[in-house]
């Protein structure tokens, strides 16, 4: 169990749509990810999923019905928020079972599902602590723990990793990941990240003001975005988006080629620059190029590539694998 259907599905403050009418399926079992930038609607489509939000107008579906009037408690629904909101005077335990305790669950199945919950999440040494005794990553496990035993349809989580810093969020992507898997239970997770979307998600919807510019495997977005929005969100660093006479020859109006995507000489190649400031990661060397009558461009480089500011650089783009947008920003088809 765990599919949701949206049809139509809009939302207005006032006389301000935020959500435009629109349709989303998600399936049973499915990660799915929004991604957008801050002020996209993101998470108020998952706070109107989760009935946080009325609907302004639109029907949504949990398991093939009608779930629209719904009040959050009967969703079947569990949701992780951006702060863990947990109760600082109590254990790890007591902050787990919270939600049982309040539903009049026995004693008995409390424990077992507590404790089950703890063993999943690596928190069983750490049960009788309190949550002021454990790490910002912890913390996060132990709300997604208090989720977990509601066994719900589906899990929720409101950019649940921005608090934490670098290190933490990569240790935590992989670990709600390896959840999913242990779960088999369908996730919504929201973020402004495109690396959590991209490492994470079995399929992807990239918002921008409300509306669904495209939905796919992390794989499917970043080889055919169906726009110049999708084209430039998706990808770290990300795309590169040419215009004028650059674009023009190649018959269109924007062209996009990712910093991989280029071949890079010290003695030739199709456009001439200057080496800015380049960012060496060991492995890969990042480096921005400005190109006369193009602007500045990122291509990536091997670590060792010999480049340094105010070289020049030849850069050519694979033409099997640019990117190419008509007018209304809209993919060519070849």
């Amino acid at each position: 169990m765990g599919s949701i259907t949206l049809k139509k599905v809009a939302k207005r403050f006032g006389d301000i749509e935020v959500i435009p009418p629109l349709d989303l399926a998600i399936n049973e079992g499915e990660f799915v990810v929004f991604v957008g930038p801050s002020g996209c609607g993101k998470s108020t489509l998952l706070r109107l999923i989760a009935g946080l939000e009325d609907v302004s107008g639109g029907v949504i579906e949990i398991d093939g019905a009608d779930a629209t009037s719904l009040p959050p408690a009967k969703r079947a629904l569990a949701m992780v928020f951006q702060s863990y909101a947990l109760y600082p005077h109590m254990s790890v335990r007591k902050n787990i079972a919270f939600p049982l305790k309040m539903a009049g669950m026995d004693k008995a199945s409390i424990d077992e599902k507590v404790n089950k919950a703890a063993e999943t999440l690596n928190l069983a040494s750490y049960i009788d602590r309190r949550p002021g005794q454990l790490s910002g990553g912890q913390r996060q496990r132990v709300a997604i723990g208090r989720a977990i035993v509601r066994e719900p349809a589906a899990f929720l989580f409101d950019e649940p990793l921005s608090n934490l810093d670098a290190a933490l969020r990569g240790n935590m992507r992989i670990e709600i990941s390896e959840l999913h898997h242990k779960l088999d239970t369908t996730m919504i997770y929201v973020t402004h990240d495109q690396v959590e979307a991209m490492t994470m998600a079995d399929k992807i919807v990239v918002l921008n003001s409300g509306r669904i510019e495209q939905v796919g495997s992390p794989m499917d977005l970043y080889r055919e975005p169906a726009n110049v929005f999708v084209a430039g969100f998706i990808g770290s660093p990300s795309m590169n988006l040419i215009t004028g006479n650059a674009a023009t020859e190649e018959g269109a109006t924007t062209i996009g080629v990712r910093p991989e995507h280029f071949h890079l000489s010290m003695s030739e190649g199709k456009w001439q620059g200057t080496v800015g400031v380049s960012e060496n990661l060991g492995s890969d060397t990042f480096l921005r190029v400005e190109v006369d009558g193009i602007g500045t461009l990122t291509a990536r480089a091997d670590g060792e590539f010999p480049a340094s500011l105010g070289d020049t650089v030849y850069l050519t783009p694979d033409g099997e694998r640019m990117h190419r947008f008509d007018a209304s920003g809209l993919r060519m088809v070849r």
